[in-house]
């Protein structure tokens, strides 16, 4: 059977057990969210298992960063731990909890290994080099996120999601263009900005370094 090229990203709930219901609840919304900000960029809709466990499958070209910073800088976040693995997936149809593939399989080992380290942000591409340098990048960034206050992540989720100027969020909140630079300041949104940058030149690297079969 033919395979094609994908990016299959796992978002796992931390302690999803406590509160099952509400975990699910808020999953839903979530895979609701992150579909309707990225339709065009997905091979198969975003969805989730029993075990409150977000997955989803992306075009090879798509950015996976920025489905990370959407769900990790929403308002009501949750803490979760993600994987990101690039590679060969089977065709199929139906949502991505339903597809299969070895970029699946490298999901599964890297979310795996997120909980081995006690880290919550994995990406693997395949390309050797490349994954060196994201397997110190990439944990940085996902601690980075989940030490935000609620209001610097509101702000960063501007930013960074949303692409507004600070200005254009003191606008949106009703502050002071001043509150706004100290909460982004103090929530590390340049570094933040910066990191992001740099794991998006990464990836972009590796498929350049892919063969496309």
């Amino acid at each position: 059977m033919n395979s094609s090229l994908g990016i299959v990203i796992f978002g796992d709930v931390v302690r999803s057990r406590r509160d099952p219901a509400g975990s699910s609840d808020w999953l839903r919304a979530l895979c609701a969210e992150l579909q309707a900000a990225h339709d065009r960029e997905t091979l198969a809709r975003f969805g989730f298992t029993q075990g409150d466990e977000l997955q989803g499958l992306l075009r090879p070209t798509a950015d996976p960063v920025a489905v990370v910073l959407r769900a990790a800088l929403a308002d009501d976040a949750r803490p979760m731990r993600w994987a990101i693995a690039s590679g060969h997936v089977e065709p199929g149809e139906g949502p991505a909890t339903q597809r299969t593939g070895e970029a699946f399989l490298a999901a599964r080992a890297a979310l795996e290994e997120t909980r081995r380290r006690r880290t919550n942000l994995r990406i693997v591409t395949g390309v050797p080099p490349v994954d060196e340098l994201l397997d110190d990048l990439a944990p940085v960034l996902g601690a980075a996120l989940e030490e935000l206050s609620p209001t610097q992540r509101r702000v960063a989720g501007l930013i960074l999601v949303e692409g507004l100027r600070r200005s254009e969020v003191a606008d949106r909140l009703h502050v002071s263009r001043a509150t706004i630079s100290v909460a982004a300041e103090r929530g590390g949104v340049p570094s933040l900005e910066r990191l992001s940058r740099a794991i998006r030149t990464l990836l972009d690297r590796s498929r350049s370094a892919e063969p496309v079969t």
